[in-house]
């Protein structure tokens, strides 16, 4: 399973950003081998509107099945819903580490 958490960092120490859609980025962790990679989200972070669509469909692109951040727009839900991508929110100053562990 894969397991995708908006991040304000590059490792799973990083504390996860409250935002999904303007998200400076997202770890995404493979249960299956115990490894992560880290992808950047500047190019949705920047643009005007349609944000989180944007990002939704990043996220679904990567092959995720979870996504955990604080908050999740009404489209951007959408997209996820549709791709079958499971959403969890979760509260400010966790890390990444921790917002998996919530996941599972």
């Amino acid at each position: 399973m894969k397991i995708a958490v908006s991040s304000l960092g590059s490792n799973l120490d990083s504390k996860v950003d409250p935002r999904f859609g303007r998200a400076h980025g997202f770890i995404i962790y493979n249960t299956e081998t115990d490894s992560f990679e880290h992808v950047d989200n500047s190019k949705n972070l920047s643009l005007m509107q349609g944000a989180g669509i944007q990002t939704a469909q990043f996220i679904a692109d990567k092959g995720v099945d979870v996504v955990v951040s604080g908050s999740f727009g009404p489209k951007a839900a959408s997209v996820l819903e549709r791709a079958g991508i499971k959403m969890v929110s979760v509260g400010e100053g966790l890390t990444v580490k921790e917002a998996i562990e919530r996941a599972l």
